[in-house]
C-alpha cells in the first residue's frame, strides 16, 4: 500500500517531533520543597529523584520528616508533569491541527 507523499511527510515530521519532545522531557529538572524549605527534592523529567536535602532540625521527628519528604516528592512530580505538558502543548500547537483533534 502506497502512502501519499504529503502523508509520509507528516508522519516523518510527527516522528521528529516525538523524538524532540522526548529529549526535552529528559532535560527537565525541577526542585520542590516542603516544610518551609526544610526538605527539598530535585527530580528529572522521567521522575527520577536526583537529590534530597533535609534540614538537620527535622531529622529527629521521623513522622514529620516522612510527611515532608512525601510532600516534596509529590510536588516535584507534579511540576515535572506540568513542564512536560507545557512543552507538549507548545510542540503540538505547531502542527496546525483543528481544535479537538488532541
Amino acid at each position: 500500500m502506497k502512502i501519499p507523499g504529503n502523508m509520509q511527510t507528516m508522519m516523518k515530521q510527527a516522528q521528529q517531533m516525538q523524538q524532540k519532545l522526548q529529549e526535552q522531557v529528559a532535560a527537565i529538572r525541577v526542585e520542590a520543597s516542603a516544610g518551609g524549605g526544610m526538605v527539598s527534592v530535585k527530580m528529572d523529567g522521567h521522575k527520577n529523584v536526583l537529590g534530597v536535602k533535609i534540614d538537620p532540625e527535622v531529622a529527629g521527628d521521623v513522622e514529620m520528616l516522612q510527611d515532608m519528604v512525601m510532600a516534596a516528592v509529590n510536588e516535584a512530580a507534579k511540576r515535572v508533569d506540568d513542564e512536560a505538558q507545557s512543552k507538549m502543548g507548545g510542540m503540538l500547537g505547531g502542527l496546525g491541527l483543528p481544535p479537538g483533534m488532541l
